[in-house]
């Protein structure tokens, strides 16, 4: 049976310089992540703004979290995209340079149907003996996973997960319910608390980039039957979630990690950096967290 992924995940941002990929700044990122108690990496996902990067850029900052990471977390490698031979490429490359399971988003802008996401799913599954983990966001990608399809797909023998960020809880329950030996991840980090409590496996959260040791608390608690401490955490942690979400992710992700001197607040258009009322109210929030600059 292949591993069920439990915990908190980071789907680690890209840093940038003059437009190009800061090698050395994903290196912090990288160190700063495992270092704080990340229970694994998720580079070139959406926060990673994978949608801006070249193939050739994907496989570098494969490498450079792979290598950072020398086993000592799970690096799940994001290779989704909307054209299924694509993705079935960034896979296999995935899966040579050692990564250790793949997150594969829902096709964007095409909008499949249900059957057209069974199709695409088994087809990217088959092409790798790699863990495969679903990515629903129909929020990006204007189609949900809808809950029978995952049911369906969690059958498929290394299809071992989703992330859930659909924000419907009532899909969320009726995945946990539906499903064994699989991964329930959350992917609105918001909601963490809850889906813990519901029965999901952790998450892969954006804001983990802030204090990940503390997100992986909130869920063990909630799992040690430690409800009420969960609760404290969830709501002191909720703020800073809240900012970090105020714009377009990463854009204020970077601009806390420029705060607290681990890399540039540099995005690629079409997103643009984080605003100066934001990074004042970002800056209360990691003050408030008790976080100083690196």
């Amino acid at each position: 049976m292949l591993k069920k992924f439990e915990g908190v995940f980071v789907p680690n941002i890209t840093p940038f310089t003059n437009g190009e990929v800061d090698e050395e700044g994903l290196r912090r990122v990288v160190r700063y992540l495992i270092d704080n108690g990340v229970d694994g990496l998720v580079p070139n996902g959406t926060t990673g703004e994978s949608a801006t990067l070249t193939d050739d850029e994907k496989k570098r900052i494969l490498k450079i979290v792979l290598e950072e990471a020398k086993g000592k977390v799970p690096v799940i490698a994001g290779t989704g995209t909307n054209d299924t031979r694509h993705t079935i490429e960034l896979t296999q490359q995935a899966e040579e340079l050692g990564a250790d399971a793949v997150l594969v988003v829902t096709p964007y802008y095409n909008k499949p149907t249900q059957q057209g996401l069974l199709e695409h799913f088994k087809k990217v599954a088959s092409s790798t003996s790699l863990p495969v983990i679903l990515y629903n966001i129909p929020g990006r990608t204007s189609r949900n996973i809808d809950t029978p399809t995952v049911i369906e797909l969690s059958k498929v023998k290394n299809i071992v997960g989703v992330k859930e960020a659909s924000g419907d809880i009532n899909q969320m329950m009726d995945t946990i319910k539906g499903t064994k030996n699989f991964s329930v991840l959350c992917g609105e980090d918001h909601l963490l608390f809850t889906m813990s409590c519901l029965g999901g496996n952790g998450a892969i959260a954006a804001a983990g980039h802030i204090l990940p040791n503390k997100f992986k608390e909130m869920h063990n608690l909630v799992k040690a039957g430690k409800i009420e401490k969960a609760r404290e955490l969830h709501y002191f942690l909720l703020p800073m979630i809240r900012a970090l979400f105020a714009e377009t992710n990463p854009s204020p992700i970077k601009g806390a990690y420029e705060l607290l001197g681990i890399c540039s607040k540099e995005t690629r258009l079409p997103l643009v950096p984080a605003t100066e009322k934001l990074m004042g109210i970002l800056k209360s929030e990691l003050k408030r967290l008790g976080l100083k600059r690196a």
